[in-house]
């Protein structure tokens, strides 16, 4: 490294988060739906969950994420382009800081491609927050009570049935066989429009909530009774989310039960699924539903028998979930086919030697604009420190010196007088040609946090994540800077 130009601490920021000692244990789910790419289960700092949802900004704020007020859950990306959601609780729940960390691990232990998997958690002073893996496609709630194009296939709602009682079964087998107030919106789908199962409600009672809504109609009578949840209680929520799925509304339980001992079920059925089942599996169904609903609850099947009744009942196999759900999945449009900017076509091709011509070239001519101290400030010797650590990391940067370009920019950050997107732009490629794919892509990150509207940034962040063979998110990233970078052209 080269010699330091002032006498602050050197110290790279990178997208950091503490690890915990536990690590996925079902290995045997690899490759399922990119379950198998998961990471192990991570305690993050609270810091870097506020960079991955801007701030908690209420823009992030996800409606309908298989949760309800209180507690609200936003929609990130993390630093290496994973998209997260995260739960944050309210201030009165989890009180016991070891109690949450203890359930949090307990759930994080979970990996199937049946789940919402939980992927992390803060517990920093108050704060109690879940990291989940982000669903785009809504909950089954939405599709199912507030569908605007057409109403959920017969074959798609045997579909949800038979993945949440898979759901169900393998949780049930790695010893989490309690649900807590399972229903219509802790079942999402995910990109490829398949239904899963949140992982939220894994989690032991705390004082976030009570187990089941105050919609007593739709509780386990069992519940009312003793206040306890057991694995029979989620049987019969099972039951309520099949007459759900039956008929396309939210219908209490008693009434359902008198329409089926009246044998009047196709009263239950969803009217604009008329012609689009037979009656057999509508029976063979309302049957199901009714055996979950059962008042003692020793006489309701258990989840292994109603995973095996279910699978006998399915229908269109072959059909993939998305064209099922009317989801569209555009096409990957390869990035041959984009008329990039040089620049972008250099990250692109991860070639770093044009990439460093273009930005040695550019200089700071994007830093305009930019909100800097610099301005409000008298001219200082620490200021002028700090100017001078710019200096000499531009000329080590201009010479190819990137171990010292790195010392200098990064004496230039610490400092904090003066933000600057290309400091980090140009710290970015140091990295990368010194071989450190994860700090550069912490410097991309930041770069966006400084400037969220920069091309540039996104195309560091694109070969950021193709120097860590993370290509198909290197894609996305190299479209939302041409998609900026056309918008400005246009302006």
């Amino acid at each position: 490294m080269g010699g330091s130009c002032s006498k602050f601490p050197i110290c790279w920021w990178h997208p950091t988060f503490r690890s915990s000692a536990v690590e996925n244990s079902d290995a045997d789910n690899g490759g399922k739906n990119g379950v198998g790419k998961l990471p192990s289960f991570k305690e993050y700092s609270l810091e870097v969950l506020g960079v991955a949802t801007s701030g908690f900004s209420v823009e992030n704020i996800v409606s309908e994420h298989g949760e309800k007020a209180p507690n609200v859950v936003y929609k990130g990306k993390l630093a290496d382009g994973r998209r997260i959601a995260v739960k944050r609780f309210n201030r009165v729940a989890w009180p016991d800081p070891k109690q949450f960390l203890s359930e949090a691990r307990a759930v994080g232990q979970l990996r199937n491609e049946r789940l919402v998997n939980l992927i992390g958690c803060c517990c920093e002073g108050d704060e109690r927050l879940l990291v989940a893996e982000y669903m785009p496609n809504d909950t089954l709630s939405k599709h199912l009570f507030h569908w605007e194009a057409q109403p959920m296939k017969w074959a798609m709602r045997l579909r949800v049935a038979l993945h949440l009682a898979q759901a169900l079964e393998y949780c049930s087998s790695k010893g989490r066989a309690l649900y807590h107030d399972l229903n219509a919106y802790r079942i999402l789908f995910d990109q490829d429009g398949n239904p899963r199962l949140s992982c939220f409600g894994l989690m032991k009672n705390s004082r976030d909530g009570k187990s089941y809504s105050t919609n007593l109609a739709f509780t386990p009578p069992e519940y009312l009774r003793t206040g306890r949840i057991t694995p029979e209680s989620v049987v019969y929520s099972f039951g309520t989310l099949l007459l759900d799925l039956l008929s396309g509304k939210h219908i209490p339980p008693s009434h359902a039960l008198d329409l089926i001992r009246a044998k009047n079920f196709l009263m239950l059925m969803d009217s604009g699924l008329e012609g689009h089942f037979s009656t057999d599996d509508g029976t063979d169904l309302v049957r199901l539903a009714s055996r979950c609903l059962q008042f003692e609850s020793r006489e309701r099947p258990n989840i292994k028998s109603l995973v095996a009744a279910l699978a006998s009942l399915q229908k269109e196999t072959e059909v993939p979930s998305h064209v099922l759900m009317g989801i569209s999945q555009e096409e990957e449009a390869p990035l041959k086919s984009l008329s990039l900017s040089p620049f972008g076509e250099a990250c692109s091709r991860l070639d770093l030697s044009v990439m460093h011509e273009i930005l040695d070239k550019v200089g700071y001519k994007d830093d305009e604009g930019v909100s800097n101290e610099l301005s409000f400030q008298m001219w200082t010797s620490q200021i002028q420190d700090t100017l001078n650590c710019k200096k000499l990391g531009d000329s080590a940067f201009r010479n190819k010196d990137f171990t010292n370009a790195i010392d200098y920019y990064t004496q230039f950050i610490d400092f904090g007088t003066m933000v600057s997107p290309t400091i980090y732009a140009r710290r970015c490629l140091s990295y990368l040609m010194s071989n450190m794919p994860q700090e550069a892509l912490g410097d991309a990150m930041q770069a966006l946090v400084v400037a969220p509207e920069w091309p540039t940034a996104f195309y560091l962040q694109a070969a950021s994540l193709l120097s860590l063979g993370m290509e198909s998110d290197a894609q996305e990233s190299i479209k939302e800077g041409f998609t900026l970078e056309q918008s400005r052209n246009n302006d």
